[in-house]
């Protein structure tokens, strides 16, 4: 049966073979997936991987080559226009108007959507992000974090149903990047569907439902972020910045993958001390000094590793 032939209250978001190509860089390639009513799916890979395309093309911003899209039950194609009523976006870098406080952006975003607020409503939406002492104040007066708050208060200002974060946390220090996890945990508790992109495997890990692992415009993987961990059930992973003669032969059956990363030696085990003392053994006879070596239990970044053959590209 064709999924998109009887819409689901439940998928909010239909995506069937969606391509999109630059000349002849292939930017998404065959992805298909959905988005469940009140989750937080995430895109996860590196820059350049595809999901700001992918995301583009869901929030009606341009066209995709081939495939089909359905976002609350319309056709991207056909219903654009009413699709981004109901939709918030906050992109990688919104461009806030350098002239306008806090107040009067939040007001101009309504109106630009056809809302008008109360100013009961907008206060209320300024204290969810925290930045209802800051009204009166411009954009180059607020920090970063403060910055990336207000961007997610003007895609939210509409009422939309699903929520498009592409990479909200990019820049911002540690404590700002929790603070707005925090936000976003909580619009999810709300009821709002959020699809966010990131290349944070903690964010991914700490935040989504779901994750589709998208790398070099392909969606290698899809699944809740534990169950794609337990795909490496009994696997654990030790690097090193030793410089040892290794190929993959000298370490079966134990070891699943050999991968170097500069200076970086990765090894994903099901049985440590068998990798560890043979690692021992091979550093002795070599005469070669083991540096930073680390043990530790699969997560996110393991399950790229092990998807892709390469760690996470920034």
């Amino acid at each position: 049966m064709d999924m998109f032939a009887s819409p689901s209250y439940e998928q909010v978001i239909q995506v069937e073979k969606l391509s999109k190509s630059y000349g002849k860089v292939q930017a998404v390639v065959d992805l298909s997936f959905h988005v469940q009513k009140g989750e937080i799916f995430g895109f996860l890979g590196p820059n350049g991987a595809g999901k700001t395309t992918t995301l583009t093309i869901l929030e009606g911003l341009q066209p995709a080559d081939s495939g089909r899209v359905t976002v609350l039950g319309m056709d991207i194609n056909t219903n654009s226009r009413a699709i981004k009523r109901r939709i918030g976006v906050q992109l990688q870098s919104t461009s806030l108007l350098p002239d306008l406080t806090v107040w009067e952006q939040m007001r101009l975003f309504a109106q630009l959507s056809g809302r008008s607020p109360s100013d009961h409503e907008m206060i209320t939406l300024l204290q969810q992000v925290g930045l209802d002492s800051k009204t009166a104040v411009r954009p180059n007066e607020l920090s970063g974090g403060q910055q990336q708050r207000l961007a997610l208060a003007l895609a939210l200002v509409n009422r939309p149903k699903i929520i498009f974060l592409d990479e909200p946390t990019t820049g911002l220090d540690p404590q700002s990047r929790r603070a707005l996890w925090e936000i976003i945990q909580t619009l999810r508790e709300q009821g709002r569907t959020i699809l966010l992109t990131t290349h944070y495997m903690e964010e991914a890990e700490i935040l989504c439902d779901r994750v589709g692992i998208i790398d070099h415009g392909k969606l290698v993987a899809l699944d809740s972020p534990g169950a794609l961990i337990n795909r490496l059930a009994g696997m654990s992973s030790i690097t090193t910045s030793a410089h040892l003669p290794l190929d993959d032969n000298q370490l079966r059956p134990f070891i699943s993958s050999v991968q170097r990363n500069g200076s970086k030696l990765h090894l994903q085990t099901n049985d440590v001390a068998l990798t560890l003392r043979t690692i021992l053994d091979l550093a002795e006879q070599y005469q070669v000094s083991l540096n930073d070596l680390h043990i530790k239990q699969p997560n996110l970044e393991d399950v790229f590793l092990n998807l892709t053959g390469h760690t996470i590209r920034a």
